[in-house]
């Protein structure tokens, strides 16, 4: 089935300003993009395919990529709004307080134009019957809650794999905090709940988050940086992710490289590390400093199994008036990187609808303009 996507309709070039000509035209000198999987429209057909994942599962990911302004491009912008747990629903939902009804979180994301809505067992539930059949459920089965004092970093699972299927979920999603002291048991029942999920027809969806306190930092100048959004912790991550066999992968963007380097600095030890990671992967100097985001994104790609399995940046919170130009460097980033698209939610609904939905389309149009290419 031929599928046509939107046409685009924003000024990419203009919106990010000095900065975009040379986001545009820079060319990578790390991974070559002709060894990675790219998205596309055969993305099910020459990627997926290969894999042993079922044909319900195969139609379920057509299904994604058939939906929204995207549809037919072998990219994805997914809604998520499942911050009514990790973030509190008050925090969350005060800039808009009509988002305490789940039924204005599914209305963006087909006002939208978005590929799939993605958010918590209770929201999708509470109107499946009127909208599973008409935009994708990706369906998150765990969160970390926030009422625990003092706070905690651990995911709870709040429903099972057969719930989602009964709702008309097309795709499960969940979290693991890799690196913290709850990681061994989060990747054990995530993975035997996308197992499950697998044998239901649905596509799987990982959240790779490092999680650890000693991930910050503190160096012979006193200074204190925070790794955990690193290129290399990260891209480690999204392997593990990857193969526990993940569909697809969300991971935060890349602000940084040297998270191995610095933590086995001082005199202590940690993980397997590599400088050519550094150098040779990511563009950066041999402990890590430096590198364009778009090759340290693109290092998180080549961890997804050289893009066999896709990879999403998340959107980020919402700052107020830069947020579109953010959405836009960040869609840029990803698409040049070899990612599949954005799953942005805080900079669309905590903004009036119609404004929320604007933005979406910006981000859409990101991977709707031919002349952004990988770099």
């Amino acid at each position: 089935m031929t599928v046509t996507a939107a046409t685009p309709s924003t000024n990419i070039r203009e919106i990010l300003g000095a900065e975009g000509a040379a986001l545009l035209s820079y060319e990578s000198k790390t991974v070559s993009k002709g060894q990675l999987h790219l998205p596309g429209p055969d993305f099910v057909d020459r990627v997926v395919a290969q894999s042993d994942r079922s044909p319900q599962v195969l139609r379920s990911y057509q299904q994604i990529l058939n939906t929204g302004r995207l549809a037919g491009t072998g990219f994805v912008s997914i809604l998520p709004v499942d911050q009514g747990i990790e973030h509190s629903a008050g925090a969350s939902f005060a800039p808009n307080p009509e988002y305490f009804d789940p039924e204005n979180i599914v209305k963006l994301a087909i006002e939208g134009g978005c590929n799939a809505v993605a958010s918590t067992m209770g929201v999708l539930a509470s109107v499946s019957r009127k909208y599973a059949h008409k935009i994708p459920f990706l369906v998150k089965f765990n969160h970390n809650e926030m009422l625990t004092y003092p706070n905690i970093f651990k995911q709870s699972y709040f429903g099972s794999v057969k719930q989602c299927y009964e709702m008309g979920a097309a795709a499960v999603g969940a979290t693991i905090y890799f690196g913290n002291d709850s990681a061994r048991d989060e990747i054990k029942y995530v993975s035997d709940m996308f197992e499950e999920a697998h044998s239901y027809g649905m596509v799987t969806v990982l959240w790779c988050y490092t999680r650890n306190n000693k991930f910050k930092v503190t160096g012979a100048d006193g200074k204190s940086v925070d790794y955990h959004s690193s290129a290399d912790l990260t891209g480690q991550a999204n392997h593990m992710g990857v193969t526990i066999k993940a569909d697809i992968i969300k991971q935060k963007l890349p602000t940084n490289n040297g998270g191995y380097a610095a933590l086995n600095s001082g005199g202590s030890a940690y993980g397997k590390w590599d400088k050519r990671v550094y150098t040779n992967l990511c563009g950066s100097d041999e402990a890590g400093k430096g590198g364009h985001p778009i090759d340290l994104c693109r290092y998180q790609v080549v961890n997804c199994y050289m893009g066999r399995a896709p990879l999403i940046n998340s959107g980020g919170e919402s700052k107020g008036a830069g947020d579109l130009q953010e959405a836009i460097y960040t869609a840029v980033v990803n698409k040049r990187a070899g990612g599949m698209g954005l799953i942005s939610g805080r900079k669309a609904f905590q903004k009036p609808m119609k404004e929320g939905a604007s933005l979406l389309h910006a981000i859409q149009d990101v991977y709707l303009d031919k002349s952004v290419t990988v770099a």
